[in-house]
């Protein structure tokens, strides 16, 4: 496993599920912006969906963070030299990834958001890690699966029927079968990059996957293109989503990865469903109840539990190396000491946004 060795400069001890070590304040600040561009953008789908098609949302999403980042992304390729003929050759699984990971997700979850909370979308997203270890399991990992794991697998799956159930006889069925829909592409996607994308430098991908999301969305979103101009507040949040949420947020990961290293900086996927439900309920006016507060205790209980594993000598290769992408100055061997440390297979260094 290589991670980025933490500043000279004083820095705060971390003991987040296992993991310890000194994180910088910088990386904590990096952290803190994390959980929250990551976990406010349901909040602003939400408010968009409510003036604009979904087509229209996910296509001014991706079209700007690709906007963004692809001078970036260009600028790279000259200095290095290569990438653009390393996405050439991995074009077939770059479709696939950008397809679970923003093109068909994107859309889901916007049309989700038309009839559920922004709140009860962030929840249910936070069964990504519990998915992720079955789809992982499923599709040839040989990693095997503890009591503890499986465990967490039961308390995890509990939560998400506690948190959908309600839903589920008020017509809102298939809204929660788009989000749970969601959740499998986010817990898919990952294990394409892992095993086929390994090689490919993060910050192209991503500028790729988004540019192929925006061409996708583009047609439906001429056809369904609003007749008058959205008010302020939907054009803001439309705004935030492409820049705050996927391209900013995406260039705040990388920095957090080289600061803190991929382990840390997976964390923060577990603070998000709460930043999720806290945006809903202070500036939506959504309910807070104690089926909420019970079925998120819920599921992050059993996402600790099911992807906690002890490290071993086999933690070099999979998701976690794409942080050698991070950049030039980053990745460098930490002490040889492994404690026991949570994998999460829910986020992963090309992901642009969730």
């Amino acid at each position: 496993m290589l991670e980025a060795r933490p500043r000279d400069a004083p820095g705060l001890v971390a003991e987040v599920g296992g993991m310890r070590g000194a994180v910088s304040r910088k990386g904590w600040i990096l952290f803190a912006v994390m959980c929250l561009v990551w976990g406010i953008p349901y909040l602003f789908i939400k408010v968009a969906v409510g003036e604009v098609s979904v087509p229209v949302v996910v296509f001014a999403r991706t079209a700007l963070g690709a906007l963004l980042l692809l001078p970036l992304a260009l600028r790279a390729s000259r200095k290095s030299g290569g990438q653009l003929g390393t996405l050439r050759r991995h074009w077939r699984p770059l479709v696939a990834f950008a397809a679970l990971e923003i093109i068909v997700p994107w859309g889901l979850l916007s049309a989700a958001e038309r009839k559920l909370p922004s709140s009860l979308a962030g929840l249910l997203i936070a069964a990504v890690p519990i998915i992720s270890v079955v789809t992982a399991r499923l599709t040839g990992g040989a990693e095997r699966l503890s009591p503890r794991r499986w465990a967490g697998l039961v308390i995890g799956l509990a939560g998400v029927v506690v948190l959908a159930a309600p839903d589920l006889g008020g017509g809102n069925g298939l809204a929660v079968a788009e989000v749970l829909l969601v959740a499998f592409c986010y817990a898919t996607a990952p294990l394409i990059a892992a095993r086929k994308l390994a090689d490919v430098p993060a910050l192209p991908m991503t500028a790729a996957c988004l540019s192929l999301g925006a061409l996708v969305w583009l047609p439906a979103a001429i056809v369904t293109w609003p007749h008058r101009v959205p008010s302020g507040r939907a054009l803001g949040s439309l705004a935030a989503l492409g820049v705050i949420c996927t391209a900013c947020a995406f260039l705040v990961f990388l920095a957090l990865i080289r600061e803190a290293g991929t382990s840390r900086a997976m964390v923060f996927t577990y603070v998000n469903p709460a930043v999720a439900v806290a945006a809903g309920v202070a500036f939506l006016s959504e309910p807070f109840t104690v089926t909420i507060a019970a079925s998120f205790a819920l599921i992050l209980a059993g996402s600790l539990l099911a992807t906690w594993t002890a490290r071993g000598p086999a933690d070099s290769a999979g998701l976690a190396d794409l942080a050698d992408l991070a950049g030039p100055a980053g990745p460098v061997p930490v002490s040889r000491r492994r404690p026991p440390r949570l994998r999460s297979r829910s986020s992963d260094p090309a992901s642009p946004a969730r």
